[in-house]
């Protein structure tokens, strides 16, 4: 027995053709109107993703400034004197002082007094009161002598301490209102110790 043998694909013989299997079906191309929702769903997500980055990264609006402590808004004047109010106990005078507040939130006079013994303080309108800033309120103050063995000859810085609150806080704050107002004070209490009243 002769022949060649071999392994290996059969080759068509002259004049034959293979067998032409069909090829998968070409995709249908795509229809115009899910083209744009494809392509502004793309889009919107591309605006979102661009808007988020940006309101992570844009710069912070400060915060507000905190409101200012109450001694640091407040100021108070001295007016002069004024007439003793009707019952006053011996040996009282009267005098105004204006409370103002320069800024902020408004600032409530909890209670007014003086340092001095043998000598006690009311005042006009009575305390608690309220004052806002740029409406000043004029304040009657009133002492009086209930001992002039230990009230001072001479009064030579005398202060008023005022108990002060706003939103922020309660402070105790000393103010002194100047000359004429020690002034005033001497003369009074050797007025009201000298004539009883």
């Amino acid at each position: 027995m002769s022949g060649t043998t071999g392994i290996g694909p059969v080759e068509p013989g002259e004049g034959t053709h293979g067998l032409e299997l069909p090829g998968p079906a070409a995709a249908p191309p795509p229809h115009p109107g899910r083209r744009r929702a494809a392509l502004a769903l793309a889009a919107a997500a591309a605006v979102l993703a661009g808007g988020g980055y940006l309101y992570a990264t844009r710069p912070h609006d400060p915060p507000p400034p905190e409101v200012p402590y109450p001694a640091q808004t407040v100021a108070f004047t001295f007016l002069g004197d004024r007439v003793t109010p009707p019952g006053a106990p011996t040996r009282s005078f009267s005098f105004a002082v204006r409370m103002s507040v320069l800024e902020g939130p408004p600032v409530t006079a909890d209670r007014i007094s003086q340092p001095y013994a043998g000598l006690s303080l009311t005042e006009t309108p009575r305390a608690p009161f309220r004052t806002k800033a740029g409406t000043p309120r004029d304040i009657t103050i009133t002492m009086h002598v209930t001992d002039c063995a230990t009230v001072p000859k001479d009064a030579g810085l005398p202060f008023l301490d005022v108990t002060l609150r706003n939103t922020r806080a309660i402070q105790v704050q000393s103010f002194i209102l100047g000359t004429r107002y020690a002034q005033h004070l001497s003369r009074a209490l050797k007025v009201a110790c000298s004539n009883g009243r």
